[in-house]
């Protein structure tokens, strides 16, 4: 028989013994709100803000991971290492943002689990043509057109710990942007 009490009982000694970030919102912006969202161009954020998006990102992929029971087939853990798979999720993220924001129209919501539905289906095949799966990744390879050099194929490397390379990953690229933009300083002086 189903205790219910006891039940309640429990709940409240886990969720007191729960770290309270553990409850707040996870995709949470780090920075506040100031201007309407926009698309996000990857290709030109500073240092800071490309710091600030891949956090935000990684924690609302983490919460789409959970929430709605993606498979690795369609949201790999090393995600952040395909471009094509950034851009998409990028995408989605921000459509999410404006579809439940405070001015969003309450029928918002309804578009953006049909656009959500179509992403999958995209994700499915990047990750399909990238290769990248639970325990195991490889750089998306790239087709060479006739007269170009080869591209580096790079090797397989197996995933032991995701969330240390995501921070390699996201120190490795702020780092890059700073040397590119200590670069543009010292030619603009």
């Amino acid at each position: 028989m189903f205790d219910t009490w006891a039940t309640l009982d429990t709940l409240d000694q886990a969720s007191a013994s729960t770290d309270a970030a553990e409850w707040s919102e996870p995709f949470e912006s780090s920075s506040p709100l100031a201007e309407p969202l926009g698309p996000i161009n990857w290709n030109t954020l500073g240092a800071d803000e490309a710091e600030a998006e891949w956090l935000d990102l990684n924690a609302w992929v983490n919460w789409l991971r959970g929430t709605y029971g993606l498979a690795p087939s369609v949201l790999p853990p090393m995600w952040h290492r395909h471009d094509e798979l950034v851009w998409e999720l990028s995408a989605l993220h921000l459509h999410w943002l404006n579809c439940y924001g405070l001015d969003a129209s309450p029928s918002s919501p309804m578009g953006w689990h049909r656009d959500f539905a179509d992403a999958r289906n995209r994700l499915r095949d990047w990750v399909a043509a990238c290769g990248t799966r639970l325990d195991r990744d490889r750089p998306t390879r790239q087709t060479n057109w006739p007269g170009e050099p080869a591209f580096e194929t790079g090797s397989e490397s197996e995933v032991t710990d995701r969330d240390a390379d995501f921070a390699q990953f996201v120190m490795e690229d702020v780092t890059a942007r700073r040397q590119i933009e200590a670069h543009v300083a010292r030619r603009a002086s």
